[in-house]
C-alpha cells in the first residue's frame, strides 16, 4: 500500500481509542493520522525543503520506535501499515540525496533521514538507499566548520544551531559501526560537537541553553564573550536534550570518559529542564527563560519533545533514581496537558496537533520579540511527529508498570 492508496481507509480511521474492542494507543493513533493525511512525504516533482527533511525524519524515527516496541500492526491496533510508509517516504527522499556537496547546502537537519535509510536499506537492500546513505556522510566532511570545530548549522558563516544535534548525532553514531567500523575519531566529534554547542550557549540565570552561537561574534545579537544568541528558545533546546538521549543510547563505542561527559551533561540538563517547567500546566514556554512575559506561550513541540527526553532518559537508566522519579512525574503531567489542550480528533476519526510554533531563525533579530510573534500552525509536523514519540514513551512506562 502507498501513499496515495490511503482514502480508502477513512472508514478505518473512525474507529478511535477505546471506540472498539482493541484501544489503539495515542502514539499509534497519531502516526495513522499523519500518514492517512499523506504527510511526512517529500512531494513529487521537487526537491524537498530543508524543513521537510527534518519533518519526514523525524516522523520516520517515531515510526520505527513504534515497530520497535509494538512489533505488529495488530498490536498497536494500527489501521495504516507503517512499513509500506517508511518504503514509500524513503523513496520519496533518497534520489534528492545521492548528490553529497548538494547536500552540504542544506541545513544539518537533512540527517534525520538516515535512520529510515538505514532500516530500509537493513530490510531492502535497495542500492539507491546506500548510496544515499554514504553520500550523506560525505556531507559532513564537507560541512563547513568553524575556527573551534563546531559545524556550521547552515550557510551562515560560524553560526552552530542546538537543533542540528538531533539529526547529526544519531545518525553518526548509527553510520560509523556500520560503514566505516575502523573511524575512531567520530565519537570525539560527536562529544566535541555537543561541548561546544554547551560551553557557548550555557545560559547562566537558567541553567538551560540558548538556541545557537556565532563563533567570529561578527552576527548584530551575538553576545561579544561567548557568541552566544540572547533567547532560550524551547524546541532547539528539545532537539539538543533529546540528541544527548540518542547519544547515550548510541555511545558503546564511546571510551567511558566520554559516556560520562554525556551523562553528566544530561543529568544538569534535566534538572534545568525540570525546574522551568509550568507550575500550572506542567509543560514549557515558546520562550523558556521568560516564562508568564507578555506574549509567551506554552508551546506544544518543545514540550512533546521534554516530556519524550525526559520519559526516555529515565527509562533507559540514565538518570540517578530521585532525579528519575521527578523526570517521570514532570512528564506525566505535560503529557496530560499535551493530551487535553493540544491533541484534537478531528470528525473522519483522525487526530490533529494544536499549538505548535513555526520554523525560527537564528537568521533574524533572535529577539524575544521575534521568538514570540512567529506563526503558530495546526498539524505542524514537528509538533505531531515529537507527540508520537511522547506518547510512545508515556504507554511504556504505563505498560511496565501495569504488568508488575
Amino acid at each position: 500500500m502507498h501513499i496515495k492508496s490511503c482514502a480508502g481507509l477513512g472508514a478505518l480511521l473512525l474507529y478511535a481509542t477505546g471506540t472498539g474492542a482493541c484501544d489503539r494507543p495515542y502514539s499509534a493513533w497519531m502516526a495513522d493520522s499523519v500518514i492517512f493525511g499523506g504527510q511526512a512525504v517529500a512531494p513529487e516533482g521537487s526537491s524537498p525543503s530543508s524543513s521537510t527533511y527534518l519533518q519526514i525524519g523525524f516522523f520516520q524515527a517515531g515510526v520505527l520506535r513504534l515497530i520497535q516496541y509494538y512489533r505488529t500492526l495488530n498490536t498497536a491496533c494500527a489501521k495504516t501499515n507503517w512499513e509500506d510508509y517508511l518504503e514509500t517516504s524513503t523513496n520519496s527522499i533518497a534520489p534528492y540525496l545521492l548528490n553529497a556537496i548538494k547536500d552540504a547546502s542544506y541545513p544539518l537537519d537533512r540527517l534525520s533521514t538516515g535512520k529510515g535509510l538505514i532500516y530500509q536499506y537493513r530490510k531492502s537492500n535497495v542500492t539507491v538507499d546506500l548510496e544515499g546513505l554514504h553520500a550523506l556522510r560525505e556531507s559532513i566532511n564537507l560541512q563547513p566548520r568553524n575556527a573551534l570545530g563546531g559545524y556550521w548549522y547552515f550557510t551562515y558563516p560560524n553560526w552552530s544551531y542546538l537543533d542540528g544535534m538531533y539529526s547529526l548525532v544519531p545518525f553518526l553514531l548509527s553510520y560509523t559501526p556500520q560503514f566505516n567500523p575502523d573511524n575512531v575519531t567520530v565519537s570525539q566529534d560527536v562529544v566535541h560537537q555537543l561541548d561546544l554547542l554547551w560551553k557557548h550557549c550555557y545560559h547562566q540565570d537558567s541553567a538551560l541553553l540558548v538556541h545557537g552561537y556565532d563563533a567570529s561574534k561578527t552576527a548584530s545579537w551575538a553576545n561579544p564573550i561567548t557568541g552566544a544568541s540572547p533567547t532560550v528558545w524551547g524546541r532547539s533546546m528539545g532537539w539538543y536534550m533529546m540528541a544527548l538521549v540518542d547519544a547515550l543510547e548510541l555511545s558503546s563505542s564511546f571510551p567511558p570518559s566520554m559516556s560520562d561527559y554525556i551523562h553528566r551533561r544530561l543529568e544538569k540538563l534535566s534538572k534545568a529542564v525540570i525546574s522551568a517547567a509550568d507550575n500550572d500546566t506542567g509543560c514549557w514556554w515558546q520562550v523558556m527563560d521568560n516564562p508568564g512575559r507578555e506574549g509567551n506561550y506554552i508551546e506544544s513541540s518543545g514540550s512533546a519533545m521534554f516530556t519524550t527526553a525526559l520519559f526516555r532518559a529515565a527509562r533507559l537508566g540514565f538518570l540517578s533514581g530521585t532525579l528519575a522519579s521527578e523526570a517521570r512525574s514532570t512528564a506525566k503531567k505535560c503529557y496530560g496537558y499535551i493530551v487535553d489542550s493540544f491533541v484534537v480528533e478531528n470528525e473522519n476519526g483522525t487526530l490533529g496537533y494544536n499549538g505548535t510554533v513555526s520554523v525560527c531563525s537564528l537568521n533574524s533579530s533572535a529577539s524575544y520579540d521575534y521568538y514570540v510573534s512567529q506563526p503558530i500552525l495546526y498539524d505542524s509536523l514537528h509538533g505531531m511527529a515529537a507527540f508520537v514519540q511522547a506518547s510512545l514513551e508515556q504507554e511504556m512506562l504505563k505498560n511496565s508498570t501495569d504488568s508488575v
